[in-house]
């Protein structure tokens, strides 16, 4: 019979969202209750950001592909009980008890609790998400090794919210696009329209306003329709998988063949993701969509590029023991090489590739 009962973690939410942003210190515990003695090879706690995307692609009758990819965010470990020195856990914080002593590695029956505190790094890591072929997740696993015994782990979820980004020009000027198409086949003549934003970023739940003037020189009474989509593009393998989700949508007045309007319209941007451009193997954009709808013609269509800020978690401030933070950099193990983690979301990066990164030819789709 196993003599561990219960193995959980546990940790302190910081503000009313529940949510953690970087710098932030996130504080919790390990309850291990056991059964009899038990002694422990090693014991550890991890916080842990990673990214990953997995999608299928068929391909005749008989051939099936498996398409993934991950990306590790940031990576922490800390011990509680660690291996005998030039082992597993080697270069990580071993963690001490309330009284300053080392955590015995043989526990007496009962419940025993193992706080810990870590800080999230001062880097603008990609958001929380779950999409349709990938997600963004973070966590905080416990890990407890014994002889001849298969590892026994626990691990929960937290909320990981970026800091906005204000600091790149671009987001805060308006921006504006114009077509004019002719008609052909079953009807005449011709449409134009012109769309301009008043500005490409906005905060979740803030009011994205947009002017759109449209003259009809065609034959037929045309509609426009205006709408807010999600774009997610996921990357593995030199393969690329898009998927969609319409947030908002609506419809505006008709107007008739040799007429013209001015409209001034307000969509509420819903609660969503902010806009991931900062991760290799996923990304998450979103754009305004105004088309007009003509019958028996092809639809002509403007897209503008909008970008969702995270709002800012309005997190408290906790005071932090004197600890190792024992951070895996994802550009090695030498802290020196942090700058690798830092965002393509950035006021360096310009608006180009803030907005399409490497796949230019097909950002607007």
């Amino acid at each position: 019979m196993d003599s561990i009962k219960d193995l959980s973690v546990s940790y302190d939410a910081i503000n009313d969202s529940n949510t953690f942003t970087s710098g932030d210190f996130i504080s919790g515990r390990v309850n291990l209750t056991v059964s009899k003695h038990t002694k422990i090879n090693s014991f550890s706690i991890k916080a842990k950001g990673k990214a990953s995307v997995q999608w299928t692609e068929h391909y005749g009758q008989h051939s099936t592909v498996v398409y993934h990819d991950k990306e590790t965010c940031f990576k922490s470990v800390q011990f509680f009980v660690q291996e005998q020195e030039g082992r597993g856990g080697d270069g990580y914080a071993l963690l001490s008890n309330e009284s300053g002593r080392s955590y015995p590695s043989e526990v007496a029956p009962g419940c025993h609790t193992y706080p810990f505190t870590f800080q999230i790094p001062q880097e603008n890591m990609p958001a929380s998400f779950k999409g349709a072929h990938g997600k963004v997740v973070y966590f905080l696993e416990a890990k407890l090794c014994r002889s001849m015994r298969m590892s026994s782990k626990a691990k929960i979820k937290f909320n990981y919210v970026p800091k906005p980004d204000l600091t790149i020009p671009s987001l805060m000027l308006p921006i504006c696009e114009d077509l004019t198409k002719k008609m052909k086949l079953f009807t005449s003549g011709s449409v134009s329209m012109e769309v301009k934003l008043e500005k490409m970023g906005y905060h979740i739940g803030e009011d994205l306003k947009f002017e759109v003037y449209i003259t009809n020189k065609c034959s037929r009474t045309i509609a426009p329709k205006y709408s807010l989509y999600q774009k997610q593009s996921f990357f593995a393998m030199k393969r690329r998988r898009v998927h969609t989700e319409q947030l908002l949508k609506e419809e505006g007045e008709r107007i008739e063949p040799a007429g013209a309007r001015s409209v001034t319209k307000v969509l509420k941007i819903p609660p969503t993701t902010a806009s991931i451009f900062n991760c290799r193997v996923l990304k998450v954009e979103y754009r305004l969509k105004v088309h007009l709808d003509i019958p028996l013609a092809s639809d002509p269509e403007i897209k503008l590029p909008v970008v969702i800020l995270p709002v800012s978690p309005d997190a408290g401030t906790i005071s932090h023991p004197d600890i190792h933070i024992g951070f895996e950099w994802s550009g090695g193990s030498n802290p020196a090489n942090q700058t690798e983690w830092n965002a393509t979301f950035s006021a360096s990066s310009g608006p180009s590739n803030l907005m399409f990164g490497t796949y230019t030819s097909e950002s607007l789709s």
